[in-house]
């Protein structure tokens, strides 16, 4: 809890079976925590066993996807305030008190990986990664007008209740490019938004996307792409209910 506002940490997994008890384990000793929740997402067989030995709750979302785990996580939690964070060890619980100091001023606060001293020795975040996604930030800026962005793709974010019913209600994809839609609808519907560099660390295990650029590729396309047509849409997306 943080200035009587309760605080829970979702955590989508698929493949971190290697990675999630370390990570469920840095987030149990931050205190302004109050709980722990694992989306399980068809994840590596032993992962909840991994999970049955920490203080989290872990339910079982069968829709495969990003987007399908993270909705899924923001309609279990309760609290005043949600983390949304990746288990794979890329991130350092311990940013999250830095997130969580604009919670009294915003709707949204996300990290950002673009400072080069919070990039660890072999995280990946190469040219490709790097230059992506801020392409579409600044195209983000630029077709809607908003504040100062560095980085679309960064996955550790905290939100109000509020904002993540607003993400529910307007959110319509199941997959790996659902953190931009996320993003885009609460540009849209004006949240008060900062980005906070974090650190970025190397991944433990594979990553099921961005390890590879046949995936990675597309990927980027799918973003630009989103990025013109909720443009188009964004009287439709703001009014919606």
């Amino acid at each position: 809890m943080i200035q009587d506002k309760t605080v829970a940490v979702v955590l989508p997994t698929y493949n971190e079976k290697d990675s999630i008890a370390a990570c469920i384990r840095a987030f149990e000793e931050i205190s302004e925590v109050d709980e722990i929740i694992v989306v399980n997402n068809n994840a590596a067989d032993g992962t909840s066993e991994e999970v049955a030995g920490t203080s989290a709750r872990e339910v079982i979302e069968t829709t495969q996807g990003y987007g399908a785990a993270i909705q899924r996580g923001l309609r279990e939690a309760k609290t005043d305030l949600i983390v949304v964070c990746e288990p794979d060890g890329t991130f350092d619980p311990d940013d999250l008190r830095k997130l969580l100091a604009f919670m009294p001023e915003c709707d949204l606060v996300v990290g950002s990986r673009t400072v080069n001293t919070f990039i660890w020795d072999g995280a990946n975040m190469g040219w490709f990664l790097r230059w992506g996604n801020w392409a579409v930030a600044k195209m983000i800026e630029v077709m809607y007008n908003t504040s100062c962005l560095s980085d679309v793709g960064c996955t550790f974010r905290v939100m109000t209740r509020q904002q993540a019913d607003e993400i529910l209600a307007r959110s319509t994809l199941d997959g790996s490019a659902y953190g931009l839609e996320m993003l885009l609808i609460s540009v849209i519907t004006r949240a008060r938004m900062v980005q906070v560099p974090v650190n970025y660390r190397p991944r433990v295990g594979e990553s099921s996307v961005t390890g590879d650029l046949r995936k990675t590729i597309p990927l980027g396309l799918e973003m630009m792409g989103m990025t013109g047509r909720m443009w188009l849409k964004r009287d439709k997306i703001r009014g919606a209910r």
